[in-house]
């Protein structure tokens, strides 16, 4: 037994897909303690029978469809247009339609590719350094992770069992209080670089009516959901439709014969999130029957006794852990097993959500191996070195934020109140 476990974490150094490794520990795990191995299946089975797994697949077609589509210039040309009389409005209009961009998306990966080949060229061309441009952009390409329809948020609430419609209220004062604090850092460097502003002119409200048909999407989402329209699987379905017609049949965007390929990709990836999930669900099975939650919090409570100091080393954990791991491998190795320990610290399930979220956002472009930083590498094609330091001023910023959101967790749940 323990060779065969040997065996299958070699398996998972040498780039075994991680559904592969999880399950084989899950099923080697229930073995050694002499249960019956159908209890991965059942695992399985319910939680498709989860209703809010529905909205996943539905945002990931929705956000693929955006990512294949012009959206993104759109989205560009209605923001310059509109807040390129700011001083820095560049930079800020650079934050803002990256967020929107991840929020839709949910992979800083397709941010950074999507947009980074617009926006490094444009920011040069405004007279802001290399190293300030650099940062941005790979700072920015996962800064919408807390805004909603985040996949990881949906992902996090199914793992945790809390209440999405909470979370997707419970993530927009966080992100917004990064986009303001990396917002009037921009506003400086804007003026330091005597960067060219745009008057508002007649292109603004041609740049509004070119992206008319993409401006009520947050509207769908979150007027939906909590004016009582429907809930978030619904809102899923709805969002995904509109995205559909407005692409394919009115911007005409996508050619109806590349749909299925769309299709392909986005189910595949969700697809990889719901074997990864199943198989990690059967695994937290075994550690809440081995008790192995309760026991690490016993171990904890003994060194630890703050709840303060808890979320200090958490943080410290989280960080680690977004820097190794993508978004959606972190939430279903980490959260079943943070979860219990973390209430047991009178920690809020909504806004440890948040917490979790915030680092894992700064983890990817945090040295010397945050995904966004290779991302970057290779789209911009600059040195890592290069992009560490380029980074350096973001990364401060961002976790002052954490900070912030760590122990001030109104800023977290204030809005939660309204969602009843």
């Amino acid at each position: 037994m323990q060779i065969l476990k040997i065996l299958t974490i070699g398996l998972a150094l040498l780039g075994s897909p991680l559904f592969v490794v999880i399950s084989a520990l899950a099923l080697l795990s229930f073995y050694g303690v002499g249960v019956d191995l159908s209890v991965v299946i059942i695992e399985m089975s319910r939680l498709a029978e989860t209703p809010m797994l529905l909205s996943l697949p539905l945002f990931i077609f929705a956000g693929t469809l955006l990512s294949e589509s012009r959206a993104p210039k759109r989205m560009l040309a209605m923001s310059q247009a509109l807040l390129g009389w700011l001083p820095g409005g560049l930079a800020v209009i650079s934050l803002v339609v990256c967020a929107v961009f991840t929020a839709f998306t949910g992979a800083s990966g397709v941010t950074i590719f999507a947009l980074g080949g617009i926006l490094y060229p444009a920011l040069l061309k405004d007279h802001y350094s290399e190293r300030f441009s650099l940062g941005l952009l790979t700072t920015s390409g996962s800064l919408g992770l807390l805004f909603p329809p985040s996949l990881p948020l949906i992902l996090y609430g199914v793992i945790a069992e809390t209440r999405i419609d909470q979370l997707f209220l419970a993530g927009i004062l966080p992100g917004l209080l990064m986009l303001v604090l990396l917002g009037a850092y921009s506003i400086k460097k804007g003026v330091a670089a005597k960067e060219k502003r745009a008057p508002v002119s007649g292109q603004a409200l041609k740049a509004l009516r070119d992206a008319a048909w993409e401006l009520p999407l947050p509207v769908i989402v979150l007027g939906g959901i909590y004016g009582g329209i429907f809930v978030a699987g619904e809102a899923a379905a709805v969002t995904a439709l509109y995205v559909l017609v407005v692409e394919v049949f009115i911007y005409r965007d996508i050619e109806f014969r590349r749909l299925p390929k769309i299709m392909v990709t986005s189910m595949a990836l969700f697809g990889g999130i719901l074997v990864v999930l199943a198989a990690s669900m059967a695994s937290t099975n075994f550690l809440v029957d081995q008790e192995v939650p309760t026991r690490l919090f016993e171990l904890i409570r003994e060194h630890i006794s703050s709840k303060y100091t808890f979320l200090l080393l958490l943080n410290l954990f989280l960080l680690l852990v977004g820097a190794m791991l993508d978004i959606f491998s972190a939430l279903v190795l980490v959260v079943p097993i943070i979860v219990p320990i973390a209430q047991g610290y009178g920690v809020d399930l909504t806004h440890l959500g948040i917490i979790f979220l915030t680092n894992l956002q700064i983890g990817y472009c945090t040295p010397p191996v945050g995904l966004n930083l290779f991302l970057a590498g290779y789209r911009f094609e600059k040195p890592l070195v290069q992009l560490y330091a380029a980074t350096l001023p973001f990364l401060l910023l961002l976790l002052a934020a954490l900070a912030i959101i760590t122990y001030f967790p109104w800023l977290s749940l204030w809005l939660t109140r309204f969602a009843g």
